[in-house]
C-alpha cells in the first residue's frame, strides 16, 4: 500500500519523509520515549534517518505497518509517530509516541483516533491491540480515551532497554 494523509481538525497524519530526521531525532532523545519504547539507545541522528529514509517505507510497501507522522497544522511542528501493526489475520497493534513538548493537549487522542478510523475503514480489522508497559500511564490515559478496554497485565512481557524484564498491560478496541 502507498502511504496515505489523514487530516484531523488540528492535524496532517502522513508518511514521514526525510527532510523529518531532525525532529524525530530530537523527539527521541526524550528519556519517556528511550524507555517506553523499543527504540535504540542512544539514539542518534543515523537512526532516525534509517527509520525514516528505509525502515517506514519498506513497512508501508510490505503492508505490515502503517506508521505516519502526525504535525500540528499551526506549526507544522511534529506531535508524534503512530501506527498500525499487523500481529495476526484481522488483528492489529496501535502504537505511539509523542513529543514531550506536545503532550498534555489531546493531540495523541487526536491522531489515535484519526489512524484507529482509517483501519477501520480500510483494512481486514475485527480487533486493535494496545500494549503498554505498566507506569506508561500517558499511554494508558490515551487508549482509555479511544475506548480500549484494558483486558490484564501480563508479567514481565519484556525487556526494556534498561535490560530488565517488565510488566506490561494490554487492551483491546474491537470493531465498533
Amino acid at each position: 500500500m502507498d502511504p496515505v494523509t489523514i487530516e484531523t481538525r488540528r492535524l496532517l497524519l502522513r508518511a514521514f519523509t526525510s527532510a523529518d530526521a531532525d525532529a524525530v531525532h530530537e523527539a527521541c532523545q526524550d528519556e519517556d520515549i528511550q524507555f517506553y519504547t523499543p527504540v535504540p539507545v542512544p539514539y542518534r541522528r543515523a537512526d532516525a534517518e534509517k527509520l525514516v529514509g528505509e525502515t517506514l517505507p519498506t513497512q508501508w510497501a510490505e503492508d505490515k505497518d502503517y506508521t505516519l507522522g502526525a504535525f500540528r497544522k499551526d506549526t507544522g511542528a511534529l506531535v508524534g509517530s503512530y501506527c498500525l501493526t499487523l500481529l495476526s489475520r484481522g488483528v492489529w497493534e496501535l502504537g505511539y509516541w509523542a513529543v514531550k513538548e506536545q503532550r498534555g493537549q489531546g493531540f495523541s487522542v487526536e491522531a489515535a483516533r484519526a489512524l484507529c478510523d482509517w483501519g477501520w475503514t480500510t483494512l481486514d480489522v475485527h480487533r486493535i491491540e494496545w500494549w503498554a508497559m505498566v507506569g506508561n500511564a500517558g499511554s494508558r490515559a490515551v487508549a482509555e480515551k479511544l475506548g480500549f478496554t484494558v483486558e490484564g497485565t501480563l508479567r514481565h512481557r519484556s525487556m526494556a532497554n534498561d535490560g530488565k524484564p517488565h510488566d506490561w498491560w494490554v487492551g483491546g478496541l474491537l470493531r465498533p
